[in-house]
């Protein structure tokens, strides 16, 4: 008997939850793994967003809240958006949900037609396409090249829409890339889109604050205030306040598109957790200095990395700009074969031999729509990022 659906069927499991998982059941059997696959940062939560949370439950806020999040977090995300981006937006704009990625299903659940578009720049975080698949719109990837950062031009996005063209997916900072929109780059993009009327853009911001160089973010609406009926602004607390456990996300929306996004997280999932949105408040609202310790810290890291690949024959990387990622081309490797026999013709292979000959985890780039690379995070200590440095040098050293 087969108990899914076709359209189950049809997706496939999160490429970087997989490895992660991968790395877990190594290590409870024993094995010195090293997993670079999670996007998850390794500091911990701040002290005064979790004495937040233990005092909302103190005070009994134990219960079902709003769909859309209470009024207290709706409007310290309003004051977030006018803070650090200069955007103005309306409490019937703003919904709470459990973490960025359901927001993004409720989006395009709320929106997405059957045969709809949806374009996603590649790569791309690997829950995009499936999560488009999974609402009956049609993924369209648009690769980027190399020596445009990959990033989206104004030229691939123009080629890329049609008349069926529903949604722009759009992630800056990027995953898995690191890549940074600049003002100039969203601008051009706002142009081409102004000029067809049936686009939207759902803009991930989630990385917002782990930006690297003095690199300045600016949110897709800052660069495109025309587009400002066609934007959905997605951010939330996990990434840069290191909380992806309390599961908070948000989004700013057209009302109207709001109200229908929280017809279907009625019915699918209900309100976010209580005690998480009070925790929430006190992260937007509260001290905001250490993010930018954090980033800068994360850059550290970033430098120590991209030196260490430097001096690895076959790999080369672009410096990432901002979140915690490294996208590592392995085209100079493949082809060479393994002291077991074993020829690597694909970005799949490389990343298998690396779990099995170095024990260390990384994510392969076909999961993100673009070959031949690998991902690697970044939010592990510098130790550990240095011996997975080391063993990957030398599992790519004994290649023949």
């Amino acid at each position: 008997m087969n108990y899914t659906s076709e359209l189950v069927d049809s997706i496939e499991a999160s490429a970087s939850v997989t490895a992660s998982q991968k790395a877990r059941e190594m290590k409870a059997a024993g094995i010195d793994v090293i997993s670079l696959a999670a996007g998850e940062p390794d500091f911990p939560t701040p002290p005064h967003v979790i004495a937040a949370a233990k005092a909302a439950m103190d005070s009994g806020q134990t219960t079902y809240t709003d769909v859309r999040g209470t009024v207290a977090l709706r409007e310290a995300i309003i004051r977030k958006f006018a803070r650090d981006n200069g955007l103005q937006f309306s409490l019937d704009e703003i919904m709470v949900g459990p973490g960025a990625k359901s927001l993004i299903a409720t989006v395009l659940m709320a929106s997405v037609n059957p045969g709809d578009e949806i374009i996603i720049p590649a790569p791309s975080w690997v829950s995009y396409a499936d999560i488009a698949k999974l609402v009956g719109g049609v993924p369209v990837a648009v690769e980027t090249r190399a020596e445009y950062g990959l990033k989206l031009d104004a030229a691939s996005l123009e080629a890329a829409i049609t008349a069926k063209s529903r949604w722009l997916l759009l992630n800056s900072p990027g995953n898995p890339t690191g890549s940074v929109y600049s003002k100039e780059e969203l601008v051009a993009l706002g142009q081409v889109i102004a000029r067809h009327p049936q686009l939207m853009v759902l803009s991930d911001e989630i990385y917002e604050y782990l930006v690297f160089d003095q690199t300045p973010f600016v949110s897709f609406l800052e660069a495109a205030p025309q587009l400002r009926d066609r934007v959905v602004t997605l951010n939330g607390a996990s990434k840069g306040y290191a909380m992806t456990g309390w599961r908070i996300g948000y989004s700013a929306a057209p009302a109207a598109l709001t109200k229908g996004m929280a017809k279907v997280a009625g019915q699918m999932v209900g309100s976010s957790c209580s005690v998480s949105q009070a925790a929430a408040i006190a992260a937007l609202d509260g001290e905001q200095g250490y993010l930018a310790e954090r980033a800068s810290d994360y850059q550290q890291r970033r430098d120590r990395v991209l030196e260490h690949i430097a001096s690895i024959p076959g790999l080369t990387a672009i410096p990432p700009q901002g979140a915690f990622y490294i996208y590592i081309n392995c085209a100079g490797i493949l082809g060479r074969t393994t002291a077991a026999g074993v020829t690597l013709a694909s970005d799949s292979d490389v990343v298998n031999y690396l779990l099995e000959d170095a024990a260390v985890v990384t994510v392969t780039g076909a999961a993100y729509g673009l070959s031949p690379y690998f991902r690697i995070s970044i939010a592990s200590s510098t130790a550990q990022l240095d011996e997975a440095c080391r063993r990957i040098a030398m599992s790519v050293e004994t290649l023949r």
